[in-house]
């Protein structure tokens, strides 16, 4: 693609909606999933007696375990929703740019 064309799809305001959307939408799972991880290890290093604990009564496993687990899981479920929006929404919009890019070029 020539310079022109890129030139277009910036002022294009489905570039900047989609540049937007897309900015928010990947700051908003990184700073859940930063507080989420940065939240564990604190509780690491200022309460981890409480770890330790077990979840209930006769069972064996503690309380670390389980934190640690449902944020493992949650980390890929964020992936997930991340690379389904991404190859849906923000691919389309993408391909309505250079649609529109290239039909201006014509």
């Amino acid at each position: 693609m020539s310079s022109v064309m890129y030139e277009r799809m910036r002022v294009n305001p489905k570039f900047q909606k989609l540049v937007h959307e897309r900015g928010r939408f990947a700051w908003t799972l990184a700073t859940i999933v930063l507080v989420l991880f940065y939240g564990f290890f604190m509780l690491v290093a200022f309460n981890p007696s409480l770890l330790g604990q077990k979840i209930a009564e006769g069972s064996m496993w503690p309380i670390g375990y389980t934190i640690e687990l449902c944020l493992f899981v949650f980390f890929w479920l964020t992936t997930v929703v991340y690379v389904r929006r991404a190859n849906g929404e923000f691919d389309d919009l993408t391909a309505d740019l250079i649609k529109e890019a290239q039909k201006e070029k014509l």
